[in-house]
């Protein structure tokens, strides 16, 4: 199952070529034109970038691979291969199953009550070993039961989840919805029940602080609110580190506990000075979606892009783009849109914007476009630009050096 290809992330690049978008977006254009369009790339030097300076962040501390922010598997086995990089954070377990045939630790990222896939991994002692699977409640025990006993099964790996979401003075409740387990009196609470129950072993806590990772403290032309956003990082920040400590503390009165991840590529820095975390999980910095361009203490390179052709000329002014409508999830606004970056001065068109089968663009740089030309656009986030092709052209040196298979282009559509 393990891919061949020239893929090597262990030599961190000299130059930074994305720093001179009049050479580097042509480039790609140049490397790329004997493929049909749309054309996904990955620029080899700018993944390299991405991959250490992710390292560098997180000082030290091992990052376990969030697999839904590349779903390119020869990308995730390449970056595995590098001292610093250890284990993955599956979204699927479906997902889980597949990626542990090759992989040996998989963390289940969310639960899973997919009757199909807890029988196939309850019915083998190999992907039982290999794979965790996340609960934040008896519920998501007594579902695997109801799938299959525990005397007709391996033991079930399983990670408790903590919430991480803040209840902040007068702001109330700040964070993601995730698990209902939020003080360290819970959390121990139920690694006691986990302890208690047949056929499972409580061997991981995870809080994933997704309001700091995934927090722009920098928006664009929002001053005041990059400064509320900030005020509320770094206050999370403190609140989170000491409660997680004490969960972790709690939990281990009662359970061995092998790891604790916590993090994303937003919050490296925070989360690696959190001593009772011993993996971050972190994946969106690889591929560097443009929702990073917007934050104040890095800047990953865009490694990943896309290119759309000009399929027409409704006016002298407008050049209509192929398809286009590749939209971030998150709350719905214009961040959420795919960002237009070369040619430079292209925006959308405000009744249009980025559709299903064309998105037209304006502004000057649209006059000189030609039927069958390309435009350059990175999405917001950066796995899910994986879902919309099969395969990312490798660049490196000016040309193709290798076409990688996505999730989608091996046949997988997990969720």
């Amino acid at each position: 199952m393990t891919t061949t290809s020239p893929l090597d992330l262990s030599v961190r690049p000299d130059a930074a070529p994305w720093l001179h978008p009049a050479a580097y977006w042509p480039g790609l254009t140049d490397a790329t034109r004997g493929l049909d369009t749309p054309v996904a790339a990955l620029h080899l030097d700018a993944l390299r970038h991405n991959t250490h300076d992710m390292l560098d962040r997180a000082a030290g501390t091992p990052i376990r691979i969030a697999s839904k922010s590349l779903r390119a598997r020869g990308v995730l086995e390449a970056a595995l291969a590098l001292p610093g990089y250890r284990g993955v954070l599956a979204y699927t377990l479906a997902e889980a199953l597949w990626l542990a045939e090759s992989i040996d630790d998989v963390v289940v990222g969310y639960p899973s009550v997919d009757v199909s896939m807890i029988r196939r991994l309850a019915r083998s002692a190999e992907l039982a070993g290999r794979v965790t699977l996340m609960v934040d409640s008896l519920d998501h025990l007594d579902a695997i039961d109801a799938a299959i006993p525990p005397v007709s099964r391996e033991r079930i790996r399983v990670c408790l989840e903590l919430d991480a979401a803040w209840h902040a003075p007068v702001l109330g409740r700040l964070g993601v919805w995730r698990s209902p387990v939020h003080t360290p009196d819970e959390a121990r609470a139920l690694a006691v029940a986990i302890g208690a129950r047949p056929g499972f072993d409580l061997v991981g806590l995870m809080s994933y602080e997704a309001q700091i990772a995934g927090l722009v403290d920098q928006p664009a032309g929002h001053p005041l609110r990059g400064r509320v956003n900030r005020w509320v990082r770094n206050n999370f920040i403190v609140e989170l580190a000491g409660r997680r400590a004490a969960a972790v503390a709690a939990v281990r009165q009662v359970a061995d506990l092998e790891f604790v991840n916590g993090g994303g590529t937003g919050s490296l820095e925070s989360t690696s000075a959190d001593t009772s975390v011993t993996d971050i999980a972190a994946g969106s910095g690889f591929f560097g979606g443009h929702l990073f361009d917007n934050y104040s203490g890095f800047r990953p390179a865009p490694a990943a892009a896309f290119a759309l052709f000009v399929a027409r000329k409704p006016s002298a002014g407008i050049a209509t783009l192929s398809g286009g409508g590749w939209i971030a999830s998150g709350p719905p606004g214009a961040d959420r849109l795919p960002r237009l970056v070369w040619p430079e001065g292209l925006g959308m068109v405000a009744r249009e914007m980025a559709g299903e089968v064309q998105s037209p663009v304006t502004g000057a740089a649209a006059r000189d476009l030609r039927v069958g030309e390309r435009v350059w656009l990175r999405h917001t986030k950066s796995g899910e630009l994986s879902e919309h092709v099969n395969e990312f052209a490798l660049v490196h040196d000016g040309e193709v050096v290798d076409m990688l298979p996505t999730y989608r282009g091996e046949g997988k559509a997990f969720l």
